[in-house]
């Protein structure tokens, strides 16, 4: 598969407007803020209670894809750049980068811009920022991530 990188306004904002959705039903209905890595590691620690409602949660995450992905299959074409070991490296830091800010980009971007926090502006600002430095490194250097 090769890699992609034409604009798609309409699928973008039907996403954007699910995700949005998503995380304010669950603010409305738990008062919970939907940070996908804090769900994930408070379900793996949490007590009884807690539990059952970020499961829901999580495979409501993967069963919608699946889903999507029989009903839509070209919804999901893409191609992955780089080794096992480059991605090994890259999840990593996005892990450390995710205890180092106290949240993931769809806790911070998502949920704490829509409720104006200042730490989620800072958070999503240093994650935007990390980012383009990144590629520019990368296209500065000529390295192919």
């Amino acid at each position: 598969m090769s890699l992609s990188h034409a604009f798609t306004p309409g699928p973008s904002l039907v996403g954007g407007i699910l995700i949005g959705a998503s995380a304010a039903l669950l603010l409305l209905g738990t008062g919970r803020i939907a940070g996908i890595t804090g769900i994930l590691g408070e379900a793996l620690r949490a007590q009884s209670e807690e539990v059952a409602w970020r499961l829901y949660f999580l495979v409501g995450l993967i069963g919608g894809g699946a889903v999507l992905g029989r009903v839509w299959p070209t919804a999901f074409t893409f191609g992955v750049a780089g080794s096992g070991s480059k991605l090994l490296v890259a999840g990593l830091l996005v892990g450390f980068g995710t205890r180092l800010g106290n949240g993931c980009t769809s806790g911070h971007g998502v949920c704490g811009i829509g409720r104006l926090s200042r730490r989620s502006l800072v958070a999503t600002s240093v994650f935007i920022a990390t980012g383009m430095l990144t590629v520019a490194a990368g296209r500065w250097t000529g390295l192919r991530w």
